[in-house]
């Protein structure tokens, strides 16, 4: 099956990320737009897909849960077999989608299909269930990774995250005061979802403009 794809950015942009969607959400969502359009703003080209239950809930209408996160993997492999390997391919996604990316990141980075993974919005574990941690694949981790996470992102707070033991291969960026969806507080920091957003893209393009200079 060939996925749906929404393309924003020019092809020859300094890298290409294949950008997966959150459990609830569309690659239509607000949110979805904002982060494509910031990360296109900072020399990304994006490629957004959507997972087949997401596309059937548009034939349906039906808000089925999604299915498990490991049973998502050989889908968004095939996602990446479609679009063909690129030296400056990434993957990753908002939650849900990102995790999926980093359950086969080390496997497509052996195969030098990709450069990097970018997760936006980590769910660390359910909320309010902090000891169901989902990051036993990322103790080992040997694909270089950006994790944007909102300081107060119910499914990993700032506090709680530090305190795990992550690989040496992600680096993290702290959104202010940010939530899932990295809104802040603005009565309290002055900031918007927006503010947040395009940090998190500028980060994105410093980092991977250092994934290119390691190669060179």
């Amino acid at each position: 099956m060939s996925h749906k794809k929404i393309v924003t950015g020019p092809e020859h942009a300094a890298a290409t990320i294949l950008l997966a969607h959150g459990a609830g959400g569309a690659m239509d969502t607000r949110w979805m737009e904002d982060m494509s359009g910031a990360l296109t703003r900072n020399d990304f080209q994006v490629v957004r897909f959507e997972f087949e239950y997401m596309a059937a809930r548009r034939i349906t209408g039906k808000r089925s849960p999604p299915p498990r996160a490991e049973h998502l993997q050989d889908e968004f492999m095939a996602v990446v077999e479609e679009f063909g390997s690129r030296a400056n391919l990434l993957i990753g996604g908002k939650s849900m989608g990102g995790r999926v990316a980093s359950m086969i990141a080390d496997d497509l980075l052996d195969k030098g299909a990709i450069a990097g993974l970018l997760c936006l919005g980590y769910p660390f574990h359910p909320i309010g269930k902090p000891e169901a941690l989902r990051t036993a694949h990322l103790t080992d981790l040997r694909t270089p990774t950006l994790i944007c996470q909102g300081t107060r992102d119910a499914f990993g707070l700032k506090e709680e995250v530090q305190s795990y033991d992550l690989s040496g291969s992600i680096e993290l960026n702290w959104l202010e005061d940010g939530d899932h969806d990295f809104k802040p507080r603005k009565a309290k920091t002055g900031l918007t979802v927006v503010d947040n957003i395009d940090t998190a893209a500028r980060r994105a393009s410093t980092w991977a403009r250092g994934l290119e200079q390691a190669k060179a």
